[in-house]
């Protein structure tokens, strides 16, 4: 599976082969003691994967429904009649397909897959950039690509990329790519980073986002015993980073750190404890009463009181027809 698609995740792997994740884990690092692969967070590549880059049919085949989610969750942070700039990458490129949907929107993108996502939304208008393509991925890339983007101002950025650590922020193994994805970068007031489970704590060679840069990260949820992407999920948030987290269910949850959190603009909002759901899903739980408490020999009192209640409502009746005989 590694060399026909040059990367592989161990959810993948493990639905496939339909055994745990932890047996794949331990088989995927007798591999790489052989010299037959590369570990990376989440999955697999082919030796030497540290410099390279998957192509496009391969990355397609990757963690699809986990992308799914990620972009549903993501089209929620985009407003009607807002300007927008949509890097490359097929996890964008779901994005694109919700974001045909959005009224009056500006999209600018370098991505041919982002355009043609778009390309029959009669709401929707696109800017490409100039550039030169990018087989591999079909992206314009390029000094034309970054001169075409010099003095454009936009409320937000999506961008993907090959890896994300809280250390070093979003990378990928292009040279070119980072460069124009760093034009993105500057052109947006808040950078969105979509990235599925694979690619947290995963560490490629060019730096395109750094940490501190980023407002948003949309991601899916890490295994229950995936700690090393909960750490780095944590570490990220620490540094001020807003998760927004999408899980198996569909639900989302976003937090900030330990901050209140910062509405965005599908109006969710952080909790305390750094955990809550946009707007749009949230639910208010109301407690429901608990079986009233009764003090020993209470019930007993309340008898007899009733019992002395009727006894002298028996005597004041009494008195009252004697009284109409006289």
């Amino acid at each position: 599976m590694v060399r026909a698609n040059g990367a592989v995740s161990l959810r993948e792997l493990a639905r496939v082969v339909q055994t745990s994740e932890v047996t794949v884990r331990r088989d995927v690092r007798a591999l790489e003691a052989e010299g037959l692969l590369d570990r990376r967070h989440g999955g697999a590549v082919l030796p030497g994967g540290f410099t390279r880059e998957s192509g496009f049919p391969q990355k397609s085949h990757l963690a699809t429904a986990e992308k799914t989610a990620i972009a549903d969750l993501a089209a929620g942070f985009v407003e009607e009649g807002e300007a927008i700039v949509v890097g490359a990458g097929t996890t964008t490129q779901e994005l694109a397909r919700r974001l045909a949907r959005v009224p009056g929107l500006t999209v600018v993108t370098n991505s041919l897959l982002v355009a043609q996502a778009l390309a029959h939304a009669n709401r929707v208008e696109v800017v490409m950039t100039g550039g030169t393509l990018r087989g591999s991925n079909y992206a314009l890339v390029g000094s034309g690509a970054e001169q075409s983007l010099q003095g454009l101002r936009v409320s937000k950025a999506f961008l993907s990329g090959s890896g994300l650590t809280a250390e070093r922020g979003l990378s990928t193994s292009n040279m070119l790519s980072a460069s124009v994805d760093r034009a993105l970068v500057q052109a947006a007031a808040e950078v969105v980073v979509l990235a599925d489970h694979s690619k947290l704590g995963t560490d490629t060679m060019f730096q395109t986002v750094p940490t501190d840069v980023i407002t948003r990260l949309v991601t899916d949820e890490p295994a229950t015993h995936d700690d090393r992407a909960a750490t780095e999920l944590q570490a990220l948030a620490d540094q001020g980073v807003q998760i927004a987290v999408t899980g198996a269910s569909g639900g989302a949850t976003t937090g900030s750190g330990g901050s209140s959190g910062a509405s965005g603009a599908s109006g969710a909002s952080g909790a305390s404890g750094g955990d809550a759901v946009p707007a749009r899903q949230q639910r208010r739980d109301v407690p429901l009463p608990g079986p009233r408490r009764q003090v020993p020999g209470a019930a007993a009192g309340l008898r007899s009181a009733s019992a002395l209640g009727e006894q002298n409502a028996g005597a004041e009746r009494a008195r009252v027809a004697d009284m109409r005989r006289r």
